[in-house]
C-alpha cells in the first residue's frame, strides 16, 4: 500500500510538473529540450543513488570487518555464514552511528570516478567538438562539466563551507574545464565579430551561437538565485557573455569605422571624401543587413537592429569629433560638415526608406555638438579669407605676366580681347560658393559677402597696378610690343566683371539680403569704371601723342595754305578705332565719344593758341570755310565710329562751326551780336577765349575787344541744356591776356 501510494505521488508530481512546463502553445516547441533536461536530471539522480549504495556497502563491510576481528572468534573469521542476530544489529548501530559522516567518502569516491575515468574523456571529446566546429554539442557536454563540478563543489560547501583545501582540490581537478571554456568562447566572440559576414554565408551557426549565450545566460541568473539563498556561487560565475556579446559587437563596430580610412592628406588631397564615403558605404550596407537578416537571429528582447543603430551611430559621434579636432584644411572642414550636417540624415544614409520606420532621423543626436560646428564655420572663414586673399594676389600676377607678352590677348566669342582673369576670379568664388552651399543657407550668404568684399579690395589693386603699366609703357612706348590690346582686354575685363557680379548675387544671394550689399556693389562698379575710364583714356593718350605734330599744324600759315592736317588726323584716329572696336560695347561708345570731345578740344585749343592771325577778310573767310569743313570730316569721322551706338556727333562739331561763322564775319559791326550769339549758346567761354578768338580774326581793335567783353559780362545767356562744357578744359597763353585787355 505504501509503495502504491508513493507511486500515485510520483505520478501526481509529474503531471504538475508537465503542466507547469506546458502552460504556452510555444513551449510545445521546447519539448525536446525537456526531455533531455530531465533525463539528465535522473541520470544523475541515479548515479548518486549508486554512489551512495557503493558508499554504504563500503562502510557496512568495514563494519563488519572490524566486529569479527573484536570478536577474536577464529572459527567466525572463516565462515562468514554464522553470524548471530545480536551481531548483525551491533554492526546496523555501529553503520547508523557514522552515517552523517560518509559524504567526505561519497566526494572522495564521486571525484576520483570522474576525475580518473570521466572527466579526462569529457574535455578530450569536447576539445574536439569546438575544433570541429560543433559549437552546440560541444557546449551541451562543457555544461554537463560544470554541472557535476557546481553541484560537488555545492555540497561540499553546505557540508563544511570553511573547507576551502577541498574547495580547491576539485576546482584544481577541473582545471582543464575553464581552458575549454575559455576556448568555446573564443570561438564565439569569431562568430560575433563577423557577424555581419556570417549571417548572410551561415546563419545556422550564428543562431548556435546565440542560443549558446542564452543558455549561459540562464545558469547565471540561476546561480544569482542560488547565491542569494545559500551563499554559493561556483567559480567563473556570472559569465555575463551576452554583455561581452555586446561589448564585442561595438568594439567590431568601433574598428570597423576607424579602419575605412585608406589614405592620408600627403598621399591623397581627396582622402577624407573618400573616407567618409566609405563610412557612408559601409555603414548603410550593414545597418541593412543587420534589419532584413540579423534581426532574424536574435531573440526578439535583444532588439538587436536598435543596439546595433546606436552602436554605429555613437562610432561614428566618436570619429566625426576626432576628425574635428584635427588640422583640417578649408575644403575639408566643409567636406566634414556637409557630411554631418547633410549626408547622414539623407536618403543616401540613414533617412534610405530601406531602413524605415526603425530609424528616425528626426530622432538622431548630432553627431557632433553645435559648439564644434561654430568653431568649424569659425575656422573655415578664417581659413577661406586667408585663401581668397592668396588665390586672388596670385591671379593678378599671372595676369601681369600676360600683359608683357608679345602676342596678342585671346578673344572671346564675339572678337573681344579678354584676359583669363575674370573666369579665374569668378570659377574661385562659384567653387567655394557651391562647397558653402552644400551645408547651409547662412554659410552660403556669408561666403559670398566674402567673396564680394575681397573683389572690391583686389578691384583697387587692379586699377593700382592698370596705372603701373600705362606708366611703364609712357617710359619706353616700344614697350610692351602689344600694350594698346592688352588694355583693352583689361576695359573689356571690368565689363565682364561687372555681369559676374550680378550673375554671382542672382544665384545666390536671397532677394531680401540684396540691400546688405547695395552699397559694396556700387563701390565695386565705381571702382571698374575708373578704370575702364583710365584704360580709355590710356588708349586715347596713345592716339593723341601720334597726332600731336598734326595738331601742331592746325590754325598756322602752313594750315592755312592747303596743309592736309585734319585728314591725317582722321585716318590716324581711324586706324585706331579698327583696334578699339575689340572693345566692349558700353565702354567703345564712352571712348567714341571721348575722343570725339578731344579732339574739338585739340582743335578749339589751336585756334585759342593764336597761331594765326588772318591779315583780311579774304584769309578770314578762307580759315573760317576750312574750319567748316574740316568740322564736317570730324562730323563725318565720328558718325562713321559711333554707327549703331546712337551717339550725337553733331553738337561738338557745331562749336567749331559757330566759331567759324565769328571768324567769317565781313561786319566789323555785327562782331559784337556773333560773338553774345556764341556765348549765350556756350556760356563757359571766358573773356580771355573771346579776347584770343578776336585776336585771330585780325582786325578788332583793343577798344573794340575791350568794349565787347565788357558788355558780354552783363548779358544773360540761354545755353543748350544737353551742352556739356569744354571750354574749361582749354587754357589760354597767359602772357598774351594782359595785353588784349590794356
Amino acid at each position: 500500500t505504501t509503495m502504491e501510494e508513493t507511486d500515485r505521488e510520483a505520478v501526481a508530481t509529474a503531471v504538475q510538473r508537465v503542466a507547469g512546463m506546458l502552460q504556452r502553445p510555444d513551449q510545445l516547441d521546447k519539448v525536446e529540450q525537456y526531455r533531455r533536461r530531465e533525463a539528465r536530471k535522473k541520470a544523475s539522480v541515479e548515479a548518486r543513488l549508486k554512489v551512495q549504495n557503493l558508499i554504504n556497502l563500503s562502510v557496512c563491510c568495514q563494519v563488519m570487518s572490524r566486529t569479527l576481528n573484536l570478536t577474536g572468534n577464529e572459527e567466525l573469521r572463516k565462515n562468514h555464514l554464522h553470524i548471530t542476530f545480536r551481531e548483525i544489529a551491533a554492526c546496523f548501530f555501529l553503520l547508523s552511528c557514522i552515517y552523517y559522516f560518509y559524504f567526505d567518502c561519497v566526494v572522495l569516491l564521486f571525484f576520483f570516478f570522474f576525475a580518473f575515468l570521466a572527466v579526462p574523456e569529457i574535455v578530450r571529446e569536447t576539445q574536439d567538438l569546438i575544433e570541429r566546429g560543433e559549437l552546440l554539442q560541444a557546449h551541451r557536454k562543457l555544461m554537463d562539466l560544470e554541472c557535476s563540478r557546481d553541484n560537488l563543489m555545492y555540497e561540499q560547501y553546505r557540508m563544511d563551507s570553511k573547507n576551502t583545501h577541498d574547495m580547491n582540490l576539485i576546482h584544481t581537478y577541473f582545471g582543464d574545464m575553464q581552458k575549454l571554456s575559455e576556448e568555446l568562447a573564443k570561438q564565439l566572440w569569431m562568430v560575433v565579430q563577423r557577424s555581419l559576414v556570417t549571417v548572410r554565408r551561415d546563419p545556422t551557426l550564428l543562431v548556435s551561437v546565440v542560443r549558446i549565450i542564452e543558455r549561459e545566460e540562464k545558469i547565471d541568473r540561476r546561480m544569482l538565485d542560488r547565491k542569494k539563498q545559500t551563499g554559493f556561487i561556483p567559480p567563473g560565475r556570472p559569465k555575463k557573455w551576452k554583455e561581452k556579446m555586446f561589448n564585442i559587437l561595438e568594439r567590431t563596430v568601433s574598428i570597423r569605422i576607424e579602419g575605412t580610412q585608406a589614405d592620408t592628406r600627403e598621399s591623397d588631397k581627396m582622402w577624407l571624401v573618400r573616407h567618409l564615403e566609405i563610412i557612408r558605404k559601409y555603414v548603410l550596407d550593414d545597418l541593412l543587413v543587420a534589419k532584413t537578416l540579423l534581426d532574424q537571429c536574435f531573440p526578439p528582447h535583444y532588439d538587436i537592429f536598435n543596439r546595433l543603430l546606436n552602436m554605429y551611430h555613437q562610432a561614428l559621434s566618436t570619429r566625426m569629433q576626432e576628425l574635428a579636432a584635427e588640422d583640417l584644411e578649408a575644403n575639408e572642414i566643409v567636406s566634414l560638415l556637409s557630411w554631418v550636417l547633410n549626408t547622414y540624415t539623407s536618403t543616401e544614409m540613414m533617412g534610405n526608406s530601406e531602413l524605415s520606420p526603425e530609424v528616425d532621423v528626426n530622432s538622431l543626436n548630432p553627431l557632433i555638438s553645435q559648439n564644434v560646428v561654430d568653431q568649424l564655420l569659425s575656422k573655415y572663414m578664417s581659413t577661406l579669407t586667408s585663401n581668397i586673399i592668396g588665390w586672388l594676389r596670385r591671379a593678378l600676377e599671372t595676369d601681369k605676366k600676360d600683359w608683357i607678352k608679345e602676342t596678342e590677348p585671346e578673344a572671346d566669342q564675339d572678337g573681344y580681347y579678354q584676359t583669363t582673369l575674370p573666369a579665374i576670379v569668378f570659377q574661385m568664388f562659384e567653387q567655394n560658393l557651391q562647397v558653402a552651399a552644400q551645408i547651409n543657407e547662412d554659410l552660403k550668404t556669408k561666403v559670398l559677402l566674402l567673396c564680394l568684399q575681397q573683389m572690391n579690395s583686389f578691384l583697387t589693386r587692379y586699377k593700382e597696378e592698370a596705372q603701373l603699366y600705362k606708366e611703364e609703357h609712357l617710359k619706353n612706348r616700344q614697350y610692351p610690343h602689344c600694350y594698346v590690346q592688352y588694355v583693352i582686354a583689361v576695359i573689356n575685363n571690368c565689363q565682364t566683371f561687372k555681369e559676374s557680379i550680378i550673375s554671382l548675387k542672382r544665384k545666390y544671394l536671397k532677394i531680401e539680403m540684396e540691400d546688405t550689399l547695395s552699397s559694396s556693389h556700387t563701390n565695386m562698379d565705381a571702382t571698374l569704371d575708373i578704370i575702364a575710364k583710365e584704360g580709355c583714356s590710356s588708349l586715347l593718350d596713345e592716339v593723341f601723342i601720334d597726332l600731336e605734330p598734326h595738331l601742331n599744324e592746325l590754325m598756322t600759315r602752313k594750315w592755312l595754305m592747303g596743309c592736309n592736317a585734319v585728314g591725317t588726323i582722321c585716318v590716324t584716329v581711324e586706324d585706331y578705332f579698327n583696334d578699339f572696336a575689340k572693345i566692349k560695347k558700353p565702354y567703345k561708345k564712352t571712348m567714341t565719344l571721348e575722343a570725339h570731345r578731344r579732339v574739338v578740344v585739340e582743335y578749339i585749343r589751336a585756334i585759342m593758341l593764336k597761331r594765326i592771325s588772318f591779315k583780311n577778310a579774304e584769309e578770314r573767310k578762307e580759315g573760317a570755310e576750312r574750319m567748316i569743313k574740316e568740322a564736317e570730316q570730324f562730323r563725318f569721322l565720328f558718325k562713321k565710329l559711333a554707327a549703331g551706338s546712337g551717339e550725337d556727333t553733331e553738337g561738338l562739331c557745331g562749336i567749331i562751326e559757330a566759331i567759324a561763322e565769328v571768324i567769317k564775319l565781313t561786319d566789323p559791326s555785327l562782331l559784337y551780336l556773333e560773338v553774345s550769339t556764341l556765348v549765350s549758346k556756350y556760356p563757359d567761354i571766358r573773356d580771355d577765349h573771346i579776347a584770343a578768338l578776336l585776336t585771330v580774326r585780325g582786325d578788332a581793335s583793343r577798344d573794340m575787344k575791350q568794349t565787347i567783353i565788357e558788355t558780354l559780362d552783363q548779358g544773360p545767356s540761354q545755353p543748350n541744356p544737353n551742352y556739356v562744357p569744354i571750354f574749361k578744359e582749354i587754357a589760354v597763353p597767359t602772357l598774351t591776356v594782359p595785353k588784349l585787355l590794356k
